[in-house]
């Protein structure tokens, strides 16, 4: 009965990534790419479609718990947590957004590029998947961060409050899942009015189609394993001699995922660490591969130098060391986390979109001004361009 219960669990979120896959090949949905457009072209429409998935999950996902459908007070990760690792917050955020970009896609679109046939993102699978699991199973985090970070932290039990939900934070404590659907409607609200008052938008029929069905992914991923069957899941899971790990309330996310699925490859798969996070992975590379057969766009694709093999290593190594600090990525913070109402999930979330618009934007400086360009010169040229340093430190003339 109990492996009854998990095998369902893992076979819908299988389901439900599969289709997240399929959808992400499809169309244009990328968010390491909404930051690109944006900062490079001054194009905000995969920007919005990445604010629409978010205005979606939170939506759904706050209706789902005001009407009891959910239960997340206890989560994978603990998003609600009443600590709130505000610098190990900030700076995963910032790694992962430079690691993003470096490494062309963030974790969901590495999925779905290997799906696609890349041979290049599956080597950032294998060295982001490597430093998740440096991170989570090793002593690597105790030894270069534990000590530092820890001590800022910033603790609500000691204001009062029993978590970093936004709508305990603003509205008080008791009843607060009521007022956490208000404040959630109105974010949707505010976001939806943004995300469509650009006509161009409204006319980009695949990037309304693909975000809706990213938010909507996220809030299944919350109702499938906190939901009816998920609490059964839970339970049964508590009566077992060895029970699996990765059981809890928890949806997509994919970086702490892929150190979980390297685990669970090595072991000869084990059943016992065939978790939710691993049969997500599966799910969008899966999903892609059969999008990508049925229109006969797989190729397979090679790094084109070596420099180019070094920035994407490097950038999977940022990924998976601040997915990991941060408890998430662009999927997991930005809009599973932030469905939640947590504090910690927006400063996630800017920090990635900082982290990764100030890459691109020194990037840029790089590649147009090449031979008397060097990295601090353009670093303080994108500063200054984002008004975060005074026109005196300008080494660059802007573009």
């Amino acid at each position: 009965m109990e492996e009854e219960i998990a095998s369902k669990v893992l076979i819908v979120g299988f389901i439900i990534a599969a289709v997240m896959g399929f959808v992400g090949n499809r169309t244009q949905y990328c968010t390491m790419g909404a930051v690109s457009d944006w900062i490079n072209v001054g194009d905000t429409n995969r920007l919005r479609a990445w604010f629409f998935s978010i205005a979606v999950a939170v939506l759904g996902v706050s209706l789902l718990e005001f009407v009891q459908w959910i239960d997340l007070e206890e989560t994978r990760p603990p998003y609600r947590m009443a600590s709130l690792p505000w610098l190990r917050y900030i700076l995963g955020g910032l790694m992962f957004g430079v690691g993003m970009t470096l490494a062309s896609g963030c974790g969901k679109k590495t999925l779905i590029r290997i799906g696609g046939g890349s041979l290049k993102s599956f080597c950032v699978f294998l060295v982001c998947g490597f430093s998740a699991y440096l991170m989570t199973q090793t002593v690597f985090y105790e030894l270069i961060f534990h000590s530092w970070l820890s001590p800022i932290t910033l603790n609500f039990l000691d204001y009062g409050y029993s978590g970093q939900s936004l709508g305990e934070l603003i509205f008080g404590s008791e009843e607060f899942s009521g007022k956490n659907l208000f404040l959630g409607g109105a974010i949707a609200i505010v976001l939806g009015i943004w995300v469509f008052s650009s006509s161009e938008f409204r006319n980009r029929y695949g990037l309304i189609i693909s975000s809706s069905v990213m938010g909507l992914g996220v809030i299944g991923g919350w109702y499938v394993t906190s939901g009816p069957i998920g609490r059964s899941w839970q339970e049964s899971a508590e009566w077992m001699d060895q029970p699996p790990i990765g059981v809890g309330a928890q949806s997509y996310t994919f970086i702490n995922p892929m150190g979980e699925s390297l685990v669970y490859l090595q072991s000869g798969f084990n059943n016992l660490l065939l978790s939710f996070g691993v049969c997500a992975v599966a799910g969008i590379i899966v999903g892609s591969f059969s999008s990508a057969l049925i229109f006969r766009t797989f190729h397979f694709e090679w790094f084109p130098s070596l420099k180019d093999f070094m920035n994407h290593m490097i950038g999977a190594i940022l990924m998976g060391v601040g997915g990991v600090l941060g408890m998430g990525c662009t999927i997991g913070q930005a809009v599973a986390g932030t469905s939640t109402m947590s504090v910690g999930s927006f400063i996630v979330f800017f920090s990635i979109l900082f982290g990764s618009a100030v890459t691109m934007k020194t990037r840029y400086y790089l590649i147009y001004y090449e031979d008397e360009a060097n990295l601090p010169k353009a670093l303080l040229a994108s500063l200054v361009d984002f008004r975060l340093l005074p026109k005196s430190f300008r080494r660059l003339d802007s573009i």
